[in-house]
């Protein structure tokens, strides 16, 4: 007949500890604690089942004492190996006079000044197309929505698109107006309210009759506070903004706020 036989070993040792004092004292140090089965076989065929059955009932103890590590992950789920979650490292905060947003971290601080009121430029260190401004300047509108509708905003500050620099009779040629070498669309506007304070979103693509990068992709965030028009504007070439600047001038642009 056979049997099976669970035995709890916990093992203990001695260790002598250093005293700190006169005294001297014995401190025991305890292994993790081992459950041994074993099958008794006492000539019965049956010891095979009993045998297997220990086997399981170890395997379960195993499995009720091991610990799950901190990289170990569910089904589904990327493993921490590390211990840490990756921190974004595309973009960085900037605080400003009265304003916030994240910066592309491969772009540069540049000191030229291209615009009324500008108080920030940032470009791209190796392509100066793709950048970013801010600018604050005096308003006596309450609101952003003081200026009408998000398309009628853009005629009143259009200089951020840029002027044409030649003047002159040309025929409506690659899309333009008559006597015009570029043309600005409107692709996307919106009025997203961020804390309770009301702002105007425009995605503009500008293309001039040179070609250079295919146009530009223009977004602009906007909103007033305490008598000034608060306006950011990021931008990028066509070809790059399909070659993934677009997250970047997207994200500037998109985390722009006014404290």
């Amino acid at each position: 007949m056979a049997s099976t036989q669970c035995l709890l070993h916990q093992h203990a040792l001695t260790t002598f500890v250093r005293p700190t004092s006169s005294s001297q004292r014995l401190v025991p140090n305890t292994k993790p604690n081992h459950l041994v089965c074993k099958a008794h076989n006492n000539g019965d065929q049956s010891s095979i089942v009993s045998r297997r059955l220990a086997l399981t009932v170890l395997i379960g103890a195993a499995a009720v004492a091991s610990k799950v590590s901190p990289a170990d992950a569910a089904y589904g789920e990327a493993a921490n190996v590390f211990g840490k979650p990756k921190t974004n490292t595309d973009f960085l905060p900037y605080n400003g006079d009265g304003f916030k947003l994240l910066v592309p971290a491969k772009w540069n601080k540049s000191k030229e000044v291209e615009y009324v009121g500008q108080v920030l430029r940032f470009e791209d260190n190796f392509d100066t197309t793709s950048n970013l401004v801010v600018t604050v300047t005096p308003t006596d509108k309450k609101s952003i929505k003081d200026y009408g509708a998000p398309e009628e905003f853009l005629s009143k500050v259009d200089y951020l698109l840029g002027k044409q620099a030649f003047f002159g009779e040309t025929s409506s040629e690659g899309g333009f107006d008559a006597n015009a070498v570029a043309a600005a669309n409107v692709l996307e506007t919106s009025a997203p309210v961020v804390d309770g304070k009301e702002y105007y979103f425009l995605s503009v693509l500008t293309r001039t009759a040179d070609g250079d990068e295919g146009g530009k992709h223009q977004l602009i965030s906007a909103t007033v506070k305490d008598g000034n028009l608060f306006i950011l504007k990021a931008q990028a070439g066509d070809k790059r903004w399909f070659k993934g600047a677009r997250k970047f001038v997207e994200s500037a642009a998109s985390s722009f706020s006014v404290a």
